[in-house]
């Protein structure tokens, strides 16, 4: 049985809660304030403490450092909920605004717990009951890797997959962040409900909720009739948020009542429904700090941020690369009816020598390419035609020069300007006067290039383009 304690001053909230854990199993204590909780309780005793914000003498806060690595669920009104952010800073693992339903509270205190249970397995050292545990190699058949840094990931992703806790999936572009989403859903009780995958940034920002949550009819124009969202269709099941950090304001706030009372209402409705899913979420931006400059919500973010699975990129790799380049080669030339073909020596020196910027995705086209254009059973470093930074970046000559009008050369440039650098440049200098193609021809790139590298380097599209 799990042990917990309640501080809070109202006795109606206290009593009420008590009976509710009670009724569901828990252990429970009770204190009016922080130094009743010290008087009389050791905090080790408890396995969690629910506790005010506001309470008499000391604030609930407190006994965030006085109960050590116990961890702290805040409750806060929804007009405190700057001060809940800030609490959760200060090191609570969640906060719960009042007034809260009982189904909301419950959820909260088993998610809580069962992150708990993860964290401490992790310190010790311990397995799970192998009933509970995901077999790390058939995560290794979803997945390629035998490098240290993968098998700290397979080591992750076999013990989060059996819970509900939402995962915050960290990576650049082409790691197969997608791979690792579906290794945590096939090795999850939700693995017979379906797996949802959206990809945030594909979706017009006109229309991400309605994708997401559905609408009513009549809801805006072309609203033809009601539709279910893609949150909706994931009832029961997983629902993967790829690119998350590109997710609007508005609709970051219908994903935060999702994650916090299990609840969706579409467009146009007046009425919530419930759902039932786990959020497996991924990015390749740094969501902390878009949460300091406004652009994401920080009470998602803190929502989301419960565990992170990071995927090294390629480069980090070393001993995977040859063995993954061959894997690709066995599978893509299976899928394309040329099997028998290997790759000869150059070839592998070149793939062992590339950085591979654009990770797994980029090996997988590179050798697609070979295939393709291969007219015996060799791939040869040629047909890899391996792209590198000088051949992608076909920089017009004069484009510094004092005499060039159009576009109008990067002020204050280093004499020592790196081919990265000078794309951030290039592109930050002139989006607000090029459309995404004229900025294309002018870096002498496709306009897929340059999505892909905006992506890679984390420079967002100026609002229309």
């Amino acid at each position: 049985m799990k042990h917990i304690l309640v501080v809070e001053d109202e006795e109606i909230i206290r009593t009420a809660l008590h009976k509710l854990l009670v009724h569901n199993g828990y252990g429970v204590e009770q204190a009016e304030s922080v130094q009743e909780a010290i008087d009389n309780y050791q905090f080790d005793e408890f396995d969690l403490i629910i506790s005010d914000l506001r309470l008499p003498g000391r604030p609930g806060t407190d006994l965030i450092d006085l109960a050590a690595n116990k961890p702290v669920l805040i409750m806060t009104s929804y007009a405190s909920l700057r001060s809940a952010v800030d609490s959760m800073k200060m090191g609570a693992i969640d906060y719960i605004a009042k007034p809260f339903d009982h189904d909301e509270m419950l959820a909260a205190v088993k998610q809580i717990l069962e992150k708990q249970a993860l964290n401490q397995t992790e310190k010790i050292g311990t397995e799970v009951p192998p009933e509970e545990l995901a077999d790390i190699s058939q995560i290794s058949d979803l997945i390629y890797g035998q490098c240290q840094a993968m098998e700290k990931v397979f080591n992750l992703i076999s013990k989060v997959s059996p819970t509900d806790t939402t995962v915050l999936i960290q990576g650049e572009s082409g790691t197969g962040k997608e791979l690792a989403a579906r290794a945590l859903h096939t090795f999850s009780k939700r693995d017979s409900k379906p797996l949802i995958c959206v990809n945030c940034a594909a979706i017009p920002e006109t229309l991400i909720e309605s994708e997401l949550f559905g609408h009513e009819k009549g809801a805006f124009t072309g609203a033809v009739s009601a539709r279910n969202g893609l949150v909706e269709a994931a009832d029961g099941g997983t629902l993967f948020l790829d690119e998350i950090g590109e997710l609007p304001l508005e609709a970051q706030a219908r994903l935060l009542r999702v994650l916090q009372e299990g609840e969706i209402r579409r467009v146009g409705s007046t009425q919530s429904l419930k759902v039932d899913i786990r959020l497996i979420a991924a990015t390749h931006r740094n969501l902390r700090a878009l949460a300091k400059t406004g652009e994401f919500r920080e009470d998602l973010y803190y929502r989301l941020n419960v565990m992170q699975l990071k995927l090294p990129p390629l480069r980090d790799r070393e001993g995977d690369i040859l063995g993954l380049a061959k894997l690709l080669l066995k599978n893509v030339s299976e899928k394309m009816g040329r099997s028998g073909l290997s790759l000869s020596p150059d070839a592998m020196k070149a793939i062992q020598e590339h950085d591979w910027p654009g990770n797994v995705r980029e090996m997988e086209n590179a050798i697609e390419r070979a295939i393709i254009l291969c007219e015996d059973d060799m791939i040869t470093a040629d047909l890899l035609d391996i792209e590198t930074d000088s051949d992608e970046f076909n920089i017009p000559k004069g484009l510094f020069s004092p005499s060039a009008t159009k576009p109008k050369p990067v002020k204050d440039k280093p004499k020592d300007l790196s081919l990265e650098d000078y794309f951030q440049h290039f592109v930050l200098e002139h989006q607000e006067q090029m459309s995404e193609t004229e900025l294309a021809q002018k870096l002498g790139i496709s306009r897929k290039s340059l999505w892909e590298r905006r992506q890679r380097l984390g420079i967002p599209r100026k609002k229309g383009c």
